[in-house]
């Protein structure tokens, strides 16, 4: 059945409950990371994020995190991603920046779809209708964490069923 083109298009897109498994350094990229990602599938997601400079290899393995599921997959440097790590960013005083990973609570299950305070239960597009109608470029401007640090699409908070999507301290900062 063809997606619902009439939901917001926060609706389009396919976040799930994740859980870093693995990671390595990128053999060819110096920013990249590549990891498992367990999303209560089958088999576990291979992303690459260019995490790098804001976290050491410790600091990723284990992480619960947000996944973009239903995107195409890209080749990143070689390596195929299925997906990207969803993460909140600011810039600090001095100019750099502070990246931290949107996290899910911790009595929410890996693979669970996150869900829009005060929006419809969402019907994701497929990957290849994402790309086409750059569904996610669209979605950037709306996302931001709030002042509780709570990530949120236009103010709506990105939740689960045991509560909302955080990140550690990032208020207002943007979403990608």
């Amino acid at each position: 059945a063809p997606a619902n083109a009439d939901q917001p298009e926060i609706c389009k897109l396919e976040f799930k409950v994740g859980q870093i498994s693995k990671v390595w350094n990128h053999p060819d990229a110096d920013k990249l990371y590549c990891e498992e990602i367990e999303c209560g599938e089958e088999e576990p997601r291979q992303i690459a994020s260019g995490l790098r400079p804001h976290y050491d290899e410790a600091g990723m393995l284990g992480r619960r995190l947000l996944v973009v599921a239903n995107l195409k997959a890209k080749n990143l440097k070689g390596f195929k991603s299925h997906g990207m790590v969803l993460c909140a960013a600011e810039t600090k005083e001095d100019g750099s920046e502070l990246v931290e990973f949107i996290e899910p609570p911790e009595g929410a299950p890996l693979g669970e779809i996150i869900t829009f305070e005060g929006l419809p239960t969402p019907e994701p597009f497929s990957a290849s209708q994402v790309e086409k109608k750059k569904v996610f470029a669209a979605c950037m401007d709306g996302m931001k964490t709030k002042d509780d640090c709570v990530a949120a699409w236009n103010g709506h908070a990105f939740m689960t069923s045991a509560g909302p999507c955080k990140s550690k301290t990032i208020k207002g900062g943007v979403m990608r």
